[in-house]
């Protein structure tokens, strides 16, 4: 299986064996990798009894996750981006929303998806607009520029309006 490397400590594949395979129901199931091998920027994992292509297709879009037990100690300024869902984002005091997952398809800061209702967010968590982090407290402090809630926001009835006449 070929997955995406999200880990800042992919040599940390030389001493694991054990990785949880997350799937997109929410079903969690414990693996053991037997190989492993770094192949155009990605990396490959043979588990064990996973010995056809069959198998492995099974495995397609799950999430591999390793114990919190198992990770990598982190700098004092480090977190991982699994401790940040569940956070309240507050912007300058104002209550945003939960953090309910990360995308990090968007460039060199991984966003924040933050949800209030029906409203999402896509917030770049970004060292320039971190004010405080206090995971234990599910608690993320930002100043964000004047404007970027604002950029995915619903039209209003008037912009509706002038949208509809210039059609």
């Amino acid at each position: 299986m070929a997955a995406d490397l999200y880990t800042d400590f992919p040599e940390r594949f030389e001493q694991r064996t054990r990785v949880y395979l997350l799937d997109n129901t929410g079903n969690r199931r414990e693996l053991t990798i037997e190989q492993h091998w770094f192949h155009k920027g990605r990396v490959v994992l043979k588990f064990a009894g996973v010995d056809s292509i069959t198998d492995a297709e099974q495995l397609t879009g799950c999430e591999v996750q390793v114990p919190a037990s198992d990770r990598a100690p982190l700098e004092s300024d480090a977190v991982y981006t699994s401790e940040l869902i569940g956070c309240r984002v507050l912007d300058c005091g104002r209550d945003i929303g939960e953090v309910t997952d990360l995308s990090f398809e968007a460039g060199e800061a991984p966003l924040l998806v933050v949800r209030e209702g029906k409203r999402e967010h896509l917030i770049p968590f970004a060292q320039e607009y971190l004010k405080s982090l206090d995971t234990a407290g599910k608690r993320i402090e930002m100043a964000l520029p004047e404007g970027m809630l604002e950029l995915d926001a619903p039209l209003s009835d008037e912009e509706k309006q002038r949208q509809h006449s210039r059609d």
